[in-house]
């Protein structure tokens, strides 16, 4: 029996999320997002997802309002995909899928640390800063690499993404550091 597209069958709000974000590759775009990744050619370049994959995965999100396609230059034109308030809600979910997957996985080596740029504290499983108290908001975190990165990648988005950066400033992975 094959697998159905959606789950309209189901009276469950996790069901009504896995419609949004539960395709293989969209939690990754959005995972992605938060790293400052915004133009559809580094994406495709960090991801390598396939093409056609990518565009539909992109439009898809940007139809449920967790990107908003912003024209950035007109001739050709070309657009950049940024996070709406409804894609900066999905923050803790990524945490916490992050975290599951380093502590629950045998073999899991952490790829990024996460640290509030207010103190510089790293930030708890939950997103929380241990040492303030409080929940840290994406913009207010530090992306720093970990040890299970490769430290030689071959895409200039993951070149870039080996430098210390704020989640959500904007990629540009041709800058020097």
């Amino acid at each position: 029996m094959a697998l159905g597209k959606d789950y309209v069958q189901q009276q469950c709000s996790i069901a009504r999320a896995l419609e949004v974000v539960g395709e293989r590759w969209t939690l990754l775009v959005v995972r992605d997002a938060f790293y400052g990744v915004r133009r559809y050619s580094d994406f495709l370049s960090h991801l390598g997802a396939p093409r056609a994959v990518l565009a539909a995965r992109l439009q898809a999100l940007v139809d449920v309002g967790v990107l908003d396609r912003r024209r950035y230059q007109d001739a050709p034109p070309r657009d950049e995909y940024v996070l709406t308030d409804r894609g900066l809600a999905l923050w803790p979910v990524l945490r916490a899928l992050g975290a599951w997957g380093r502590d629950e996985l045998p073999g899991t080596t952490p790829m990024r640390h996460f640290h509030h740029i207010v103190c510089g504290t790293e930030l708890a499983t939950s997103g929380e800063c241990p040492a303030c108290g409080v929940p840290v908001p994406p913009a207010d975190v530090e992306m720093r690499p970990g040890a299970g990165l490769d430290p030689d990648p071959a895409d200039p988005v993951a070149r870039a993404l080996l430098r210390p950066r704020r989640l959500l400033v904007p990629l540009d992975p041709e800058a020097t550091p």
